[in-house]
């Protein structure tokens, strides 16, 4: 049996992708909430709404190109290990196998056809984690929201005494 051809090696080969665009995910994730939170403290109730506005979509935007990277990374280590090994196709395989897109136009070859559902099962974990930061960011927008709108609630009736 040819080594490439070895399903234990497609499936180490996998799991160790997975493990490692998780782990790149975290430390992307920690480094936007640390830079968020860094932001977020400077802003309180009357901030202008395009200074929250615009925080947030630089974090969306952040969280976007982590995910870019990720499967950047992915694409690399396809194409380095001639799995695929023209890298446009190995970034589109990487890109519609980690968002499960569920597309073949590319495909692995057939020793290494584990490694989809394994990029698949990264993405579904990174996008998970991705909307839990993209929650906790509204919550806190929400909160001074919130805030804002009882002081104008107060300011209105204090003004009507």
């Amino acid at each position: 049996m040819d080594i490439i051809d070895h399903p234990y090696l497609e499936f180490a080969f996998g799991v160790l992708g997975l493990i490692f665009v998780i782990f790149i995910h975290g430390v992307g994730v920690r480094r936007i909430a640390r830079w968020f939170s860094a932001r977020w403290a400077r802003i309180g109730p009357g901030a202008g709404q395009w200074s929250v506005n615009l925080l947030f979509a630089s974090v969306i935007a952040a969280l976007v190109l982590l995910h870019l990277v990720e499967t950047l990374a992915v694409a690399l280590v396809l194409t380095a290990a001639r799995i695929i090994p023209v890298f446009r196709d190995a970034y589109y395989y990487a890109l519609e196998s980690y968002t499960t897109l569920g597309s073949t136009l590319v495909a692995a070859p057939e020793g290494w056809r584990l490694t989809g559902p394994l990029i698949a099962m990264a993405g579904l974990f990174t996008f998970g984690w991705t909307a839990s930061v993209l929650v906790s960011v509204m919550t806190d927008i929400s909160r001074l929201d919130r805030a804002e709108a009882v002081r104008k609630v107060r300011d209105h009736a204090a003004g009507e005494d």
